[in-house]
């Protein structure tokens, strides 16, 4: 079945339905345990694991670990360029859910990107990234602690198709000559745009397949959420990319209004169903003015459109959403990308999930964790519907691997989320706890400890980090 790697012999598999997973008592769950400082940070994150599993559920529940091997270390087990080696893609898809420590970006040949290849394989189109602040933590943020969102971005379209053509190349040339003469022209809108002839060219697609069901977990995902946090922000350029990017905010709220019409509520409609709440004998028209900005200078046929959506909200769902129903369902807004970036350090206690296409989500995660404290403390995940891998955020360090001085804190809440998703909130939760504790006691790892105020003379090693969460357990 397997080349070089055993699975273990006791334990079960975790199985998915509808989506999501089934997990025994005693998963047994593939790790990897990652380049570069992997070898350090793994066996810390493990300790805590095995910990919290054991004091949340004494011995009713374990997790059966199952090495794998991808990176460097994969090329010193299967031989050169093999990175990612079949036993391992093997492992992943019997057994469904997976963690991993950072991977080495291949040099001088075989794959572009392992984290790419690793959810590209196995249909991961979820990267979930949750960024919330843990108390002393070192910010450069003012208010760090009112940050605290989960970013859904979209991770098999857009850029990550990687469909491009090199400036120069006959296939680009042509291309662009076939855009230039016959495409541009003969789209009107387009007016009288013309491609430099010495551009490389790349095409960023984005499906309504694609969108709706990262929005579809999304959510599912805002249902778990506390009243106060159930929200989905659809983040997008939809004023410039109309048919990509604006594509994406429409495909959202279809979906959203669709699947889950009693469960949520848009912006918009929150807006007529407040307008007539407060006025209940106001006009279709007056309530549209008050929704529509400019009303007054909107031509006849907008006019009409404006009206006609007020009275379509009101006829469909008054009734279920109206008279204050609407505040106890998930709102649905949309945001530019833009602006967004500025409104989570301004206003970031009005956000939640953020729903984002690839590339505004790549940048939008890393800025979000930035203000909680780096990457050290942003956890990551991959999910599709039939396999899920978490993973740490950051990259491998070489220069700091076999030191055990490295923060293991972005694989230890990767593994939080990790047991969230399987349901065993009440280990996460010990963890999160743990952690939590650890900080607030300025008992922290080099990175933390030297931008802490006042600085920590006396920083942990990496394995007496994982310690002191698992001693603060008992707190």
């Amino acid at each position: 079945m397997y080349e070089r790697i055993t699975p273990p012999t006791t334990g079960e598999k975790i199985t998915f339905k509808d989506g999501e997973p089934i997990v025994p008592d005693m998963p047994i769950i593939p790790f990897i345990r990652g380049d570069g400082t992997g070898v350090d940070i793994w066996p810390a994150a493990q300790a805590v694991f095995d910990a919290a599993i054991a004091a949340a559920y004494g011995t009713q529940r374990r997790v059966v670990w199952f090495r794998v091997y991808a990176g460097d270390e994969a090329c010193e087990q299967y031989g050169q360029f093999q990175y990612l080696p079949e036993d391992t893609l093997q492992a992943i898809r019997d057994f469904g859910i997976a963690i991993k420590g950072p991977l080495t970006t291949p040099v001088g040949g075989g794959i572009r990107s392992l984290n790419v290849a690793l959810r590209q394989i196995n249909d991961l189109y979820a990267c979930v990234r949750p960024c919330k602040y843990y108390a002393g933590t070192p910010s450069p943020h003012k208010s760090p602690d009112k940050l605290d969102v989960i970013v859904y971005r979209e991770n098999t379209e857009d850029i990550y198709l990687g469909i491009e053509w090199k400036m120069g190349d006959p296939t680009c040339d042509r291309l662009i000559k076939l855009l230039n003469e016959d495409f541009i022209p003969g789209t009107p809108e387009h007016g009288k745009k013309q491609i430099r002839l010495d551009s490389g060219i790349g095409i960023k697609p984005i499906s309504k397949f694609g969108t709706q069901r990262l929005v579809r977990r999304a959510m599912k995902h805002a249902l778990r959420l506390p009243k106060d946090k159930q929200q989905v922000t659809l983040v997008h350029k939809g004023n410039i990319m109309k048919y990509t990017e604006g594509a994406f905010r429409d495909w959202g709220y279809e979906l959203a209004t669709s699947e889950f019409r009693d469960e949520c509520v848009t912006e918009r409609e929150s807006w007529v169903l407040s307008n007539k709440e407060a006025n209940p004998n106001i006009s279709t028209e007056d309530n549209a003015r008050k929704v529509e900005p400019g009303y007054d200078s909107l031509t006849t046929k907008k006019k009409a459109e404006a009206c006609q959506e007020v009275e379509d909200i009101l006829n469909s769902i008054w009734e279920t959403h109206g008279n204050g129903q609407w505040k106890d369902k998930i709102m649905v807004n949309d945001r530019i990308a833009d602006s967004i970036f500025q409104q989570i350090q301004t206003r970031p206690d009005e956000y939640s999930i953020l729903a984002t296409m690839n590339l505004n989500g790549d940048y939008l995660s890393d800025a979000a964790a930035a203000i909680v404290g780096g990457l050290g403390m942003g956890p990551g995940a991959n999910i599709g519907d039939t396999c899920a891998i978490f993973e740490a955020t950051h990259g491998t360090a070489p220069k700091h691997a076999g030191l055990d001085r490295i923060n293991p804190g972005s694989v230890i809440l990767s593994g939080v989320m990790m047991l969230e998703y399987m349901g065993w909130q009440e280990a996460a939760d010990l963890i999160k706890k743990g952690l939590g504790a650890a900080i607030s006691n300025r008992e922290v790892t080099y990175d933390l400890a030297r931008m802490m105020e006042p600085k920590v003379d006396t920083p942990l090693k990496c394995s007496e980090f994982a310690q002191a969460i698992i001693k603060h357990f008992d707190d």
